[in-house]
């Protein structure tokens, strides 16, 4: 039996690099990207231009789309460009191309604003004895997006849903906290919002392999963090996921 084909937009990032060494011989991997990726397939082309990226989809059975203008742009621009208008493309080549899935790499910026209030506020600055007990935040929390970069990841969680609903794509949303190159949490935010390398793409391929069954559904994917807000009880029961990562060991 011939490979799942997988394509992967957004290779050549840090998550698209990870993925990519998980992924490695046991799928027919193949990229989307502006520059090459050297040892795999890659169609060179921007996300923002429909025509271009088409001939990437074709014969593919699922697409991770890891693609996107991070949230450290200020100007709306390149966010409408790559984050709104690219995903937009994405989930249309997609479908005129006949996949059977797209996993949407969203963001926990669709809730991060959350941190204004207590006790989320008192978590992420690490003064935990104020913060006292607090709700878990899940996939079905109202949204509160940080900046125009959480705003334009709930976009792309709201077209997955529209494409899941009118054609039948099986969409599923990854909120995944904060990955890094050290991969280890640097700032005391990131004891509450840390997510491991390794644990961000179990997540991703647990999503690739997850039941037809699973039409759509939003995940968060954080590392097993002591003072997290995040759910992970969602991503566990459906699909199975266990984090392997606590950002409280790299605690000095």
């Amino acid at each position: 039996m011939a490979p799942r084909t997988v394509l992967v937009t957004g290779m050549s990032g840090l998550i698209g690099g990870a993925l990519r060494r998980q992924l490695e011989g046991t799928y027919d991997l193949r990229a989307l990207n502006r520059r090459a990726v050297p040892g795999v397939k890659c169609h060179q082309a921007d996300i923002a231009d429909l025509d271009a990226i088409a001939p990437a989809f074709e014969g593919v059975d699922t697409v991770v789309h890891l693609a996107a203008v991070t949230g450290s742009v200020e100007s709306f621009e390149p966010i409408l460009r790559g984050n709104v208008i690219g995903t937009y493309n994405v989930f249309e080549a997609a479908r005129r191309a006949g996949v059977r899935r797209v996993v949407y790499a969203s963001s926990g910026a669709t809730v991060s604003a959350w941190e204004r209030d207590p006790p989320y506020r008192e978590l992420v600055a690490g003064r935990y004895a104020e913060a006292g007990t607090w709700e878990t935040m899940t996939h079905q929390t109202p949204t509160r997006p940080d900046g125009l970069y959480g705003a334009s990841k709930i976009w792309g969680e709201a077209i997955a849903r529209h494409y899941s609903d009118a054609h039948g794509l099986s969409a599923i949303c990854v909120r995944i906290g904060r990955v890094k190159v050290e991969d280890r949490p640097i700032s005391v935010r990131d004891f509450a919002v840390w997510c491991s390398q390794r644990d961000v793409v179990r997540l991703l391929e647990l999503c690739i392999t997850a039941p037809a069954t699973v039409r759509f559904d939003v995940f968060f994917v954080v590392s097993d963090n002591r003072w997290g807000y995040r759910d992970l009880e969602h991503a566990r029961a459906v699909l199975g996921f266990e984090p392997r990562d606590r950002a409280e060991d790299h605690r000095r």
